[in-house]
């Protein structure tokens, strides 16, 4: 039913309407008022008697929020626009410093974190299509899911975690990790701890003999010196330096989680001289859990991962997810020598067989 405004009568028109109470209208009222001149005007005089009856506290708090009101308006009309920062604009912004998430800007093309372009998402999913057709699709949603939405999910991620190259979806993760999410592997690097510990005093001696051996990487660091010697980098061996610790290679391909086929995987001797602390930072990827063995820990050394302090201990690993934002130093005295760990890339434990190989294929170094 369609209601339609009746036309007044005479007598309407030479009565004058009633005006309504100041709080409410009668329906009654409603019924008979019409759109007519007159009582336009009723309804205009009837609005401003009401606003005379409001109590004048009422009148001020509401003058008061119409002033901020303008006021906020104009403030933020004269604002600039802020651009939204992408993860592509992060990283040419790094390039024009220099550094890159405390790190020296390497310009390698070969370097997963370096080499970030507008084309890696369509990459990927080519990448992925390609396995999909020589394998199969099964058990590739999530790894689908997080190629498809990768933009979303690298901008939008809180601060304490923001992997800065692929974000895997749906997979449960803390700052730390227990022993018994990788246990075999755990126990089989606790064990051979004493081996790792004398291939790399065999490699510390070169120290006496110059300031940074071949084979030994300087990062860049806001104080003191970190030192890297790389077995396997992003994924790719190092010949010369696998030749140099044999064992601990060897002890790499008894590893069962061991990451040894795509860009993130990394095993290598972590050295910090007393005085050094890390830029806080972000790994690349969460598909993984990034493994300590500690072969020598002075006292004031920690690792804070996700803004939660540990402590390595010699002959113990410790795991965590190096896609939190997460730091190291060592506040020791000189006399009390460098922190040494070896690190390994492990997979994450809640990545699947089949996700891990397609993530091989996806990300294989030279891909």
């Amino acid at each position: 039913m369609v209601w339609v405004p009746l036309s007044p009568t005479s007598s309407d028109r030479r009565a004058p309407l009633r005006a309504p109470s100041t709080t409410t209208m009668s329906l009654e009222w409603l019924m008979d008022w019409s759109w007519s001149l007159d009582g336009l005007r009723d309804f205009i005089a009837t609005g401003i008697q009401s606003f005379r009856d409001c109590d004048a506290t009422a009148l001020v708090a509401v003058a008061c929020l119409l002033v901020l009101f303008v006021w906020y308006c104009y403030h933020v009309g004269r604002e600039q626009p802020r651009a939204y920062a992408t993860v592509n604009a992060l990283m040419q912004s790094a390039e024009a410093n220099g550094v890159q998430n405390g790190f020296v800007y390497c310009h390698s093309p070969e370097c997963v974190r370096c080499s970030h372009h507008d084309g890696l998402n369509q990459k990927l999913y080519h990448n992925l299509q390609e396995y999909a057709k020589r394998y199969s699709w099964s058990g590739m949603g999530r790894i689908h899911k997080g190629i498809r939405e990768q933009g979303r999910y690298l901008n939008s991620r809180p601060s304490i975690q923001k992997p800065e190259v692929f974000f895997l979806p749906d997979l449960p993760t803390m700052p730390y990790f227990s022993r018994d999410a990788q246990k075999h592997d755990v126990e089989l690097l606790e064990r051979n701890f004493q081996t790792i510990l004398c291939e790399f005093e065999t490699l510390y001696k070169a120290f006496s003999n110059c300031s940074l051996p071949q084979g030994w990487k300087m990062n860049s660091t806001p104080s003191g010196e970190w030192f890297t010697f790389y077995l396997v980098n992003q994924g790719m061996c190092v010949p010369r330096n696998c030749r140099r610790c044999p064992r601990t290679y060897r002890l790499l391909g008894s590893l069962r989680t061991c990451i040894g086929n795509n860009v993130f995987g990394n095993a290598c001797i972590s050295v910090l001289s007393p005085g050094t602390v890390i830029a806080e930072h972000y790994g690349p990827t969460n598909i993984r859990i990034r493994c300590h063995l500690g072969l020598k820990t002075p006292s004031n050394c920690e690792l804070v991962v996700g803004g939660e302090p540990q402590c390595w201990a010699e002959g113990r690993c410790l795991l965590f997810d190096d896609s939190f934002l997460h730091t190291a130093f060592h506040e020791g005295a000189p006399e009390e020598g460098p922190r040494v760990v070896f690190m390994v890339d492990l997979w994450h434990p809640n990545v699947a067989a089949a996700e891990r190989q397609a993530l091989d294929f996806i990300f294989a170094p030279g891909r």
